[in-house]
């Protein structure tokens, strides 16, 4: 029987608590209560076992973004070394017998050397609420129209 099967039944039993003898209605109680926490721990089991794999996996993803950033530096690095090799000898491009190396223009960009003298460029950011300064006044008794303190519930596994 599923957990959510076990809780309707326990609520069944509230419900008809009153037309039941204190004796049956303890028995009854305790097998529900019983079945309950079983399933409630083998459920906690494979949360646990779930959130193992998440580390694992979150452990194998940095390693693989530090092994990609590595590589993504070669490349750069190789291409500079290849780029101001063929500069120096004047060489624009190169035609191997599989693949082509060229050098060329790339499109027009802006170089900023003083951002303070560009005032009419400079673009509007949207406002963003500081929640923990919010937080922390809320904490210290502040009142502020517009927001509260409060105080949610979740599972803990241990």
């Amino acid at each position: 029987m599923n957990l959510y099967k076990l809780t309707q039944n326990y609520q069944n039993v509230v419900e008809i608590a009153e037309q039941l003898d204190a004796e049956t209605l303890k028995d009854t109680l305790d097998s529900i209560d019983e079945a309950i926490n079983v399933k409630v721990e083998n459920t906690a089991y494979v949360i646990k076992t779930l959130e193992a794999n998440v580390a694992a996996i979150d452990t194998e993803i940095k390693r693989l973004q530090a092994m990609k950033s590595a590589q993504t530096n070669n490349v750069k690095n190789l291409k500079l070394y290849i780029q101001e090799s063929m500069e120096k000898v004047g060489l624009d491009n190169v035609q191997g017998k599989l693949i082509k190396v060229a050098i060329q223009n790339n499109p027009q960009s802006v170089r900023v050397d003083n951002e303070e003298a560009l005032k009419e460029y400079m673009v509007e950011q949207p406002k963003k609420l500081d929640k923990r300064s919010l937080l922390e006044d809320l904490k210290q008794g502040v009142e502020v129209y517009g927001a509260e303190l409060q105080q949610t519930r979740s599972l803990r596994i241990k």
